[in-house]
């Protein structure tokens, strides 16, 4: 995708593949004005997934953006994306007990908001890991707003390739294979 993102509608719709230095490759897609969806491929909580999670997303300037949102896990994220340098920075302040049992989250959440409920409850919250880290956007994609096909299954090893070399959506972003 070669666009030049200037205003909040520009950046709405559209679905980004990043890795952060230290390795860590998630997906993110800017589903509408406040709801995103994201799939996490590599890093302590690889294999996670979720749909519709409500967030706040301001441009701050000209082509650079901020999203925020808290996930019923406690876990609070900042985002924010320079997609015209291919770059962003984010910052997740996971709860202890997400440090400490990271495998509970690794799942589909919209289907498990209560376990993730109840173990933000059961377990420790404080201290906070704190993880702030640049990453290196590795893909653009113009999705559309409120694409259900964009981030619509669990993610499996190949899929950031498959996306990145066109072997996962069709021409009008629709998943190839349902």
């Amino acid at each position: 995708m070669t666009k030049t993102f200037k205003t909040l509608d520009d950046f709405l719709g559209t679905h980004f593949i990043y890795t952060y230095d230290n390795g860590w490759e998630y997906e993110w897609y800017a589903k509408n004005d406040h709801t995103v969806d994201y799939r996490i491929h590599g890093g302590m909580v690889g294999g996670r997934w979720v749909t519709d999670q409500e967030a706040h997303i301001v441009m701050l300037t000209e082509g650079i953006y901020k999203i925020s949102w808290t996930e019923p896990t406690g876990t609070d994220v900042a985002l924010d994306f320079m997609p015209n340098e291919k770059k962003l920075h984010g910052t997740i302040f996971f709860p202890k007990w997400v440090e400490e049992h990271p495998e509970i989250t690794v799942t589909y959440q919209n289907e498990h908001i209560d376990l993730m409920e109840e173990s933000r409850e059961k377990y420790e919250t404080y201290p906070k890991l704190v993880v702030p880290e640049f990453a290196n956007i590795t893909y653009m994609g113009d999705a559309g707003q409120d694409n259900e096909d964009v981030i619509s299954e669990a993610p499996y090893k190949e899929m950031p390739d498959d996306i990145r070399n066109g072997k996962y959506f069709d021409e009008n972003y629709h998943r190839i294979n349902k």
